[in-house]
């Protein structure tokens, strides 16, 4: 039984090391960016970068008008986050504001665009978030680079 005990402790020694929960977070950030980066490529029209699509201003006129903002804005700065925060994500820079600003479009879409989603997909984006808020980017991620730089050149 001792022997178990001891194998057991391993285990959860290495599942709790930094490089393993870097990994986890890089998984959580590519996971939540995922979502948002198809997302923000789905507003913008086919072979462009960035040129938002008719389908996406017939969208935020018609089916999102309960977003307290006027299409001419909501559209643009829907489809930019939906494209800067999840490259942020990805590489783990910013990774709290950004997942702040993922939160925030999601709360968005849950309260005034798909109520109905909550238990079906939100609440996922939601506790993605979470974790990316209260955790940071991890090992892997260039917070940590920019904290070691910053902490050298004091």
């Amino acid at each position: 039984m001792h022997h178990i005990a001891q194998w057991h402790d391993r285990i959860v020694a290495i599942l709790a090391s930094r490089l393993s929960e870097g990994v986890v977070l890089l998984l959580a950030r590519i996971a939540l960016a995922g979502v948002f980066w198809r997302s923000g490529r789905s507003k913008v029209a086919e072979g462009s970068v960035f040129e938002i699509s008719e389908s996406t201003r017939y969208l935020f006129e018609n089916d999102y008008a309960g977003v307290p903002l006027s299409a001419e804005i909501a559209a643009p700065l829907a489809t930019a986050g939906e494209h800067l925060f999840p490259l942020l994500l990805v590489i783990g820079l910013a990774t709290r504001l950004s997942a702040g600003a993922l939160l925030v479009i999601t709360l968005v879409i849950q309260i005034f665009v798909y109520p109905e989603a909550w238990w079906t997909t939100h609440i996922l984006w939601v506790a993605l978030a979470a974790v990316l808020i209260v955790r940071g980017g991890g090992v892997l991620s260039f917070d940590t680079l920019t904290g070691y730089w910053r902490a050298s050149a004091l």
